[in-house]
């Protein structure tokens, strides 16, 4: 055989050897560790959403509530989200939605909206922002205990002007100089609390077996 040739098999084999263990390596380590990263992830969101939902208030699986929710206005979404049921001795305890704040000073704000079963508000945290470092992301628990302020609040239509930072003659503090960001995020709460009033009947019932 052509040295050349030769010399050419004997590197394709090689390339071919080292690009068959090194695929057997990955799929040896992603099928020993995707569900150690699987738990992880889990057991990251729901701690997440115990912030927003007491641990107290439900006894199911609540991971295992989850259902799609299509996309809605007064969520703030422009595509479908989901929401989690919380039940307690089988009876609905609350609800966790995922809504957006679309008028954020730099875009759109993800949001963990907690209500219990009577439309009041249990917990509300920022998952997503853009919003300026050292200015606007006081929205952060880990910033400040600013969203802390929504905790047992409800909508009633008659006090719809009270949903509005105090700037603007509402009852929600805000910082000077950075009032987009709250304004922006009241707004949503008070958006998805009118929801869930709206849909609360249907948000409340509970998940029949095979539903999706």
């Amino acid at each position: 055989m052509n040295p050349v040739l030769q010399n050419a098999l004997r590197t394709s084999v090689i390339l071919f050897l080292f690009t068959l263990i090194g695929t057997a390596l990955l799929a040896y380590t992603y099928r020993h560790t995707h569900s150690i990263i699987e738990k992880s992830a889990q057991a990251e969101k729901l701690a997440l959403i115990n912030q927003v939902l007491p641990k107290q208030l439900y006894d199911n699986d609540l991971l295992g509530a989850w259902r799609a929710l299509p996309a809605d206005p007064l969520l703030g979404t422009r595509k479908a989200s989901g929401m989690w049921l919380a039940t307690r001795d089988g009876q609905p305890a609350g609800v966790v939605l995922e809504a957006v704040a679309p008028e954020g000073y730099s875009g759109d704000i993800s949001l963990l909206i907690g209500i219990d079963a009577n439309g009041t508000l249990t917990g509300v945290r920022v998952t997503q922002h853009r919003e300026t470092p050292g200015l606007g992301d006081y929205i952060q628990l880990s910033k400040s205990p600013w969203v802390l302020q929504f905790d047992g609040k409800s909508y009633h239509p008659d006090q719809d002007s009270l949903w509005r930072v105090k700037k603007d003659g509402g009852e929600y503090d805000s910082r000077a100089g950075a009032t987009i960001t709250p304004r922006a995020i009241v707004k949503a709460v008070r958006e998805a609390l009118k929801y869930f009033q709206l849909h609360r009947e249907t948000l409340l019932r509970p998940q029949e077996s095979g539903q999706p």
